[in-house]
C-alpha cells in the first residue's frame, strides 16, 4: 500500500485498499466484486498468493486482475502459473508498483481486461 499510494497515477483515481488475512475473505471480495485488482503476496503464510490467485481461476465466475508479489525474479514462471496478469518482485520499487496498478486499472476500465471467467 506503501509502495502504491492513494493515487497511483492522476486518471485512475483514488485507490481504496481492502486487507485480506485468508483465502476466504479475498474469496469473498472476489465475489461480492468489491476488487477491481487483487494484489496477491507469493510469500503470504499459510496460503500463498500464488495458490489463492490459481483457486480463484479455477473457481471463481468473477476473476478481476491479479497482481502477485514474488520474492525472487525466478518465480515469475510459477506467478504465471498461477494467473497473474502483472509480477512484481519484492521489495517493491514505488513507481514501477504505481504504474503497474495504474495500468491495469486502466485496461480494466476500457474493458481490455477480461472480469468474468467462463467456466465450461
Amino acid at each position: 500500500m506503501t509502495a502504491i499510494g492513494r493515487r497511483p497515477a492522476p486518471d485512475v483515481g483514488r485507490v481504496d485498499y481492502i486487507e485480506a488475512s485468508a483465502v476466504h475473505e479475498v474469496m469473498t471480495a472476489t465475489q461480492g466484486r468489491e476488487a477491481d485488482v487483487l494484489i496477491l503476496d507469493g510469500e503470504a503464510q499459510p496460503t500463498g498468493g500464488i495458490g489463492v490467485s490459481r483457486q480463484i481461476h479455477l473457481e471463481a465466475e468473477v476473476v478481476p486482475p491479479v497482481i502477485l508479489v514474488v520474492r525472487r525474479a525466478d518465480d515469475r514462471w510459477l506467478a504465471t502459473w498461477g494467473g497473474a496478469d502483472e509480477i512484481l518482485v519484492h521489495p517493491l520499487d514505488p513507481v514501477t508498483a504505481a504504474e503497474c496498478v495504474a495500468g491495469l486499472l486502466r485496461r480494466r476500465a476500457a474493458g481490455l481486461v477480461p472480469t468474468v471467467t467462463q467456466n465450461p
